[in-house]
């Protein structure tokens, strides 16, 4: 897009769904159903196909496949993120009410830092050709780490950014509704909801820098890159609550998204040494069927299950070191002491 009407349009249309999201689905702190989040899913569906209906029209069978290809891309990686924010709510005690709020406000950065980094990226490839080559290595490698890791689970406890935020900031013993800050005796405390927000814009950050190279090896067109992250991050609110209760079933999920990372890497090192020679719809084709069939294969293996979430520790308040964990000084339990 050599114009900037297309982008002013679009962000428009962004903060307008943005408003209505806020200031009418969700004026009111509710925990959101199954039912509801299903409903939104299909909404953002419907409007990212139709999104897509329009680039077909207007720029032709090759950006608009380009366009598919990037959304399911990115559709698929968000998943990823629902994982670890599902960790962090339960490791937080996050209330299901104020789940919504952490995740608007978590979105709305990310399409901020999404924006920069695809400029960024643009721009890089734009100027020096061999970015590409650091981009293809640097998503095999990803793909590759993301598969020996598979099992593992992130330590909420002794997360830095959260260690880091605590003994800087006074923070509050409990949640105080949706606000993230309070002020108390004439000074300010964060709440732990600022803390999971922090937590979870970070995890997206480092999502990012692996979804964005993804999507580069599909198309160069910057519109078309931050359109279809835009639309996967719109959604990922809404497949968040609808998938919550069933994440865990879908087990060898995360084993497809590692193989996807490896395929558009491959695709991105091929085409930058040889030219395009493998092209955009076959990159859709095989992403399609590796998480059809790993979705297929583990709702089959998972037959039975519930899919109901683990049990947290109890007898420690929202934050604090999990059971057996030596306690920090600097944690909550001293915060309106510290100071």
């Amino acid at each position: 897009m050599t114009t900037v009407w297309p982008w002013l349009a679009f962000n428009l249309f962004v903060l307008i769904l943005l408003a209505l999201d806020l200031g009418v689905l969700h004026r009111k702190a509710h925990e959101v159903g199954v039912r509801e989040a299903l409903w939104l899913s299909l909404g953002y569906l419907v409007l990212a196909m139709g999104f897509a209906w329009g680039v077909f029209h207007f720029q032709g069978a090759r950006a608009g496949t380009e366009f598919l290809t990037g959304y399911l891309i990115e559709k698929s990686l968000s998943v990823d993120n629902i994982f670890v924010f599902l960790l962090i709510f339960r490791h937080f005690e996050v209330p299901g009410k104020l789940r919504h709020t952490v995740l608007f406000w978590g979105v709305l950065g990310a399409l901020v830092m999404r924006a920069a980094l695809i400029l960024a990226g643009a721009a890089a490839l734009a100027a020096f050709h061999w970015v590409i080559y650091i981009f293809g290595a640097l998503l095999i490698a990803t793909g590759v780490r993301m598969l020996l890791a598979v099992d593992a689970e992130p330590d909420m406890s002794a997360n830095r950014l959260v260690l880091f935020l605590r003994r800087r900031l006074r923070v509050t013993e409990d949640y105080e509704g949706a606000r993230f800050v309070v002020r108390r005796g004439g000074a300010l405390f964060a709440t732990p909801l600022l803390l999971v927000l922090a937590l979870a814009e970070f995890s997206d950050g480092i999502f990012a820098l692996d979804s964005i190279p993804a999507i580069f090896a599909i198309t160069r067109d910057p519109f078309l890159i931050y359109t279809s992250n835009v639309f996967a991050i719109l959604g990922l609110r809404a497949l968040f609550f609808a998938l919550a209760g069933v994440i865990e079933r879908f087990r060898y999920l995360k084993h497809a998204l590692s193989l996807v990372l490896v395929l558009v890497g491959g695709k991105m090192l091929i085409n930058g040494f040889f030219g395009p020679v493998i092209p955009t719809h076959w990159a859709l084709f095989a992403t399609l069927l590796l998480l059809a069939g790993a979705v297929a294969f583990s709702l089959w293996r998972t037959r039975g299950e519930t899919g109901a979430p683990k049990p947290v520790p109890r007898g420690w308040v929202p934050g604090s070191p999990a059971k057996n964990e030596p306690a920090d000084p600097g944690r909550r339990g001293d915060s309106n002491t510290r100071r």
